[in-house]
């Protein structure tokens, strides 16, 4: 009885261990070791402030200086490539002028994907649906809906801005007759100043569209955003490190890692994505804080335009130099090019190889930086007297740059 009972025991021991070991690799889901508000790098999420595009802010702003007078409406064309703000920039200037305008005018802003909206029809459709869901629209012609939308806008004595996002879907589908309706909507009424109107796409939109329409958007309505520089990619980075990671969990050295990686697009969207990969990396390796390494192998698994077989085909001192700072970039996020090249003499005297001087360093470096396989950036010495060259490798991982070096240097300098 005593043997059945440790045999029980011991089963039971057993199946608890193993139960622990299947639950231990869940342990840190959700542990807020670094990630507090995952949501903060979707590419749907709206912070409240917009960073980086204050000169965009005040130019789309200027173009609707006459919106607080009652009969007022304004048009705008905003532009630009993927990851350069247009809709958060638009969606934060709708919020804020509806807040602006409390008690001068009542304004409501309605937001239409024309990815998803493809047709007259379901534009107008979706724009019924946002005033009134009771609504009856379906069977009544696009003029009939355009009609119900005047109404229900001037029964509410209220001024829409309605938002047409990626317009050139629209525009390709069926053509620019319902923009141009949309600007004549209070043609031959009593009231006017019922609806402004805000285009978003990629490209050159104003090329798809007639000229009656856009004499009636009006020629100094367009905003082109042009894609981030790294300066305002560094400042969202910030921002979203702040409002969702632990405090402490991301020095500034890791943000401008992240920035110079997402430098070369000059995509929003690519720091949302390797601040939250570097992140999950640190979590799931129970650690606190990122590390340099989670940012490179984050960049990895991105698209990238960078060559690693760039290494093969690089002279011999470069890979020599390239040595050196991959050795030191396994552990510090940069170096200056004068610890490069004085890293550069350890490894000519490891390999027995006589160092070039300072200007074919420089140009190695330059080049290297060129191809991608390093990111530099200049900066000011500590005291103010000067500047720095600071080199870092955002694209790779130094210890695999290192290892790829070390296969091939032997082979290079036999030649």
């Amino acid at each position: 009885m005593i043997f059945a009972i440790d045999i029980a025991r011991m089963f039971n021991n057993g199946r608890q261990e193993r139960d622990s070991d299947m639950a231990d690799y869940l342990d840190r889901i959700g542990s807020g070791l670094v990630l507090t508000r995952p949501e903060v790098f979707g590419f749907d999420y709206i912070p409240d402030e917009i960073v980086g595009r204050e000169d965009e802010k005040r130019e789309l702003a200027s173009m609707f200086i006459g919106l607080a007078h009652r009969e007022g409406t304004a048009r705008a064309v905003v532009t630009g490539p993927v990851g350069s703000g247009k809709t958060a920039l638009v969606k934060t200037f709708c919020r804020d002028i509806i807040r602006h305008l409390v008690g001068k005018r009542d304004v409501m802003s309605v937001h239409i994907n024309c990815r998803n909206a493809n047709t007259a029809t379901r534009v107008v459709q979706r724009i019924i649906q946002h005033m009134d869901k009771g609504h009856p629209h379906r069977g009544l012609a696009a003029d009939e809906l355009l009609s119900s939308i005047r109404r229900l806008i001037q029964s509410s004595n209220r001024h829409m801005i309605l938002v047409l996002d990626e317009v050139d879907h629209l525009l390709r589908h069926s053509g620019d007759d319902l923009l141009y309706k949309l600007l004549r909507l209070d043609e031959d009424q009593d009231s006017i100043g019922t609806l402004s109107l805000i285009m978003i796409s990629q490209e050159q939109v104003l090329d798809l569209l007639e000229s009656a329409v856009i004499s009636r958007m009006g020629h100094s309505s367009h905003l082109r955003l042009s894609s981030y520089s790294e300066s305002g990619l560094l400042k969202i980075a910030q921002q979203r490190c702040e409002l969702g990671l632990t405090n402490g969990s991301c020095s500034e050295e890791i943000l401008g890692l992240v920035s110079q990686s997402a430098a070369a697009t000059g995509d929003a969207r690519r720091v949302m994505e390797l601040l939250e990969g570097a992140a999950k990396r640190a979590e799931s390796s129970g650690r606190g804080e990122i590390l340099p390494k989670d940012v490179q192998k984050t960049v990895l698994t991105l698209p990238t335009n960078v060559d690693s077989d760039n290494i093969i085909e690089l002279p011999s001192d470069c890979m020599l130099i390239l040595m050196g700072i991959s050795r030191r970039l396994r552990r510090s996020e940069s170096l200056t090019s004068g610890e490069a090249e004085n890293l550069y003499h350890v490894v000519c005297e490891e390999y027995d190889q006589k160092p070039k001087g300072h200007t074919t360093v420089w140009k190695h470096i330059k080049h290297m930086a060129d191809l991608d396989i390093i990111a530099t950036k200049y900066d000011n010495v500590s005291g103010g007297r000067g500047r720095t060259l600071h080199i870092s490798m955002p694209h790779m991982l130094p210890s695999d740059v290192q290892r790829r070096v070390e296969t091939f240097i032997k082979k290079r300098l036999r030649r």
